[in-house]
């Protein structure tokens, strides 16, 4: 392995506080919940037997909605959080 490589590559990903830690994992736990939850209840999914349900019925079932919000957390909110938290503590590190 290259040592320049790994040298860039090491310095492209810093060390991460907890704090952006924890959110950008809330994303990906979530739609876990979310497809967990349909794993354990499928029941719940009626798109699997759609006797009869209209089409919002068979749009709003909880697990996808629970996994649909994890998806959009992780690219619509907390994408700009972790930049926003990453600014913030360069700015402390800063002189």
């Amino acid at each position: 392995m290259d040592g320049q490589y790994v040298a860039t590559a090491s310095a492209a990903r810093p060390y991460r506080s907890p704090r952006a830690r924890a959110i950008s994992l809330l994303g990906p736990l979530t739609v876990l919940a979310g497809v967990v939850w349909a794993i354990a209840q499928p029941y719940r999914l009626t798109i699997l037997h759609p006797r009869g349900q209209g089409f919002w019925w068979l749009v709003a079932e909880p697990p996808l909605l629970v996994a649909g919000v994890g998806i959009v957390f992780a690219l619509v909110v907390a994408r700009p959080l972790l930049a926003d938290l990453e600014a913030v503590e360069r700015n402390r590190a800063a002189p």
